[in-house]
């Protein structure tokens, strides 16, 4: 038989949310009906905005503030979140990322070592957290951000698509080890996105994208809305490439 399990009392946890692309993906998860905590390291300001759009339109959010290249900030963030809600997290966007980009001959140690730190060694760290909650829910739904150039090479970023591959891989493991108990772990892939950072290179870059164009924050959101939901409950340890054909 299908399997009938629905969303339990539980709140989102979205990392990296203060602007771009994950501030797209609180938006999207709160009118959704999602509690959301809206991670930030540095943005308050822009945090503080996302909150009072969620709230404005109905919905419930609270900004939390943690560099998911800590250590300790998982425990810091699901705490916060957890109280201020209360209810578990049971639905993990990991998006925080960072970017240091030059030749593989130029790369330094301290770039290598910050991309994967934020990047991938960060999602780690909540994904193991964020199991425990899920696993004795038997829900869960976990969204990791990965990227496109996690799937095909792109001069000037070994330490961005080594830590964007590994999201990938780590999906698909964390998926067979706990698909069983009703968790779900999928990654999106993003292609050219248009946010502040990204403003102004779209014609430079968009030829060799097949759509010839920038896709949007609210199309990457939508699918991590998808994968969020109860309907999504049968796909698992899929990649989601959201890049208008550019890795077809």
């Amino acid at each position: 038989m299908p399997d009938s399990r629905t969303r339990p009392e539980s709140c989102a946890l979205v990392t990296g949310a203060s602007r771009g692309i994950g501030a797209a993906i609180a938006k999207t998860l709160a009118r959704d009906g999602w509690p959301v905590a809206v991670n930030y390291r540095s943005d308050s300001e822009g945090a503080a905005a996302v909150v009072a759009e969620i709230e404005q339109a109905g919905g419930r959010a609270v900004s939390l503030a943690a560099d998911v290249a800590d250590p300790g900030a998982p425990e810091e963030l699901f705490s916060a979140a957890e109280s201020h809600f209360g209810v578990p997290v049971l639905a993990l966007v990991n998006n925080a990322g960072i970017s240091a980009d030059n030749l593989f001959s130029l790369l330094s140690e301290d770039d290598w070592q910050n991309v994967l730190a934020t990047n991938l060694t960060g999602a780690f760290r909540l994904t193991r957290r964020a199991l425990k909650p899920m696993m004795r829910a038997r829900f869960g739904r976990i969204v990791n951000i990965s990227s496109v150039v996690g799937l095909r090479a792109n001069p000037g970023q070994a330490n961005y698509s080594a830590a964007k591959a590994g999201l990938i891989a780590m999906t698909k493991t964390v998926t067979v080890e706990v698909a069983r108990r009703g968790i779900t772990a999928n990654a999106v892939a993003p292609g050219w996105i248009e946010t502040d950072m990204t403003a102004g290179l779209e014609s430079a870059l968009t030829a060799n994208i097949p759509a010839r164009r920038a896709g949007t924050p609210d199309e990457v959101a939508a699918c991590v809305s998808f994968l969020a939901s109860d309907a999504a409950g049968y796909v698992n340890g899929a990649v989601l490439t959201v890049d208008g054909g550019l890795a077809a």
